[in-house]
């Protein structure tokens, strides 16, 4: 912890990445972060021997490499440095992404912008901590959360509960829009994909620091691109629409789709919605299963998603 007065309570996350790479995001602090003199609007790749300013505070980024690491003397512990163990685990991937980002940073205030996005982050990744999730990453302008399941199986209500955090992300990008002076409204996108996934812990003790590989991981940011062409907002992979089967309204909501993933050959058949019929997908199965009436689709005025 660093003591200065003017640094905020929330002010900057430093994060690491699968590929090694080490990313620095202003959590909307009011005096900003600064690397290089130069201030922190939007995520930004710091490397080592990076200067680095926390409100009064100025602080050196070292990353040991390897050669490095050896000549450290023997007591020092190197928890970070330790390679983890992977396990084979069923889970569920969700990437949100805001949408013409690029077009943002070009048109707002570098300070204004920096406030927004740190807003932004912090607003998503508490609402996905709190909806079970155990791994919230910000890659860029986009955040991705894994959810852990069984090992064989996924309980219906997980992924409502996945559903129920990406609408909660989606009202409080809407919420932002408002807040803050912005050329157009903020519009958000989403992909969600459920299978296997190796998944190792590279924290520590109380600080679990969980990070997962493989197609799952890179479908989940794939469908979440494939939204714009298919004019939806969401889009869920063939294995997470499975688990939903018997769930009432769920061909209402939800059209099959059959798109070209980059990096894939083959063609691939996703499911997709809109936010507004995603709420009522959502508000549908919450009526039903608490009062176990049927035929709520009229009360929350549902139709076919064309």
């Amino acid at each position: 912890m660093i003591k200065d007065h003017c640094i905020s309570r929330n002010h900057a996350i430093l994060q690491s990445t699968e590929t090694g790479d080490f990313y620095l995001i202003d959590l909307g602090s009011l005096n900003g972060t600064f690397v290089n003199g130069r201030r922190v609007a939007i995520p930004v790749t710091i490397h080592s021997q990076d200067q680095i300013t926390f409100g009064k505070t100025e602080v050196q980024f070292y990353r040991p490499t390897p050669t490095n690491v050896g000549k450290q003397p023997r007591n020092l512990e190197w928890d970070t440095l330790t390679s983890a163990v992977h396990e084979r685990r069923l889970t569920s991937v969700m990437v949100v992404d805001m949408r013409n980002f690029t077009a943002l940073t070009r048109q707002l205030d570098e300070k204004v912008l920096s406030s927004l996005i740190g807003s932004w982050f912090r607003h998503a990744g508490g609402i996905v901590r709190s909806s079970g999730s155990w791994v919230d990453k910000y890659i860029g302008d986009a955040i991705m959360a894994i959810w852990f399941h069984g090992q064989q199986e996924v309980d219906q209500d997980d992924i409502l509960q996945i559903f129920q955090a990406i609408t909660q992300i989606y009202r409080m990008t809407r919420a932002l829009s408002e807040e803050y002076p912005l050329p157009f409204k903020l519009r958000i996108g989403a992909g969600v994909n459920t299978g296997y996934a190796m998944v190792g812990n590279t924290g520590s003790g109380e600080h679990p620091d969980y990070t997962a590989i493989g197609d799952t991981v890179n479908a989940a940011f794939r469908l979440e691109s494939a939204t714009k062409e298919m004019g939806r907002d969401l889009a869920i992979g063939a294995t997470t629409y499975s688990y939903l089967i018997g769930l009432p309204h769920l061909h209402q909501a939800f059209n099959q789709h059959t798109v070209s993933l980059k990096g894939y050959d083959d063609n691939t058949i996703t499911y997709g919605t809109t936010f507004d019929h995603l709420d009522r997908f959502l508000d549908a199965n919450s009526s039903e299963e608490m009062t176990g009436i049927t035929g709520v689709a009229n009360s929350v005025g549902f139709q076919d998603l064309n």
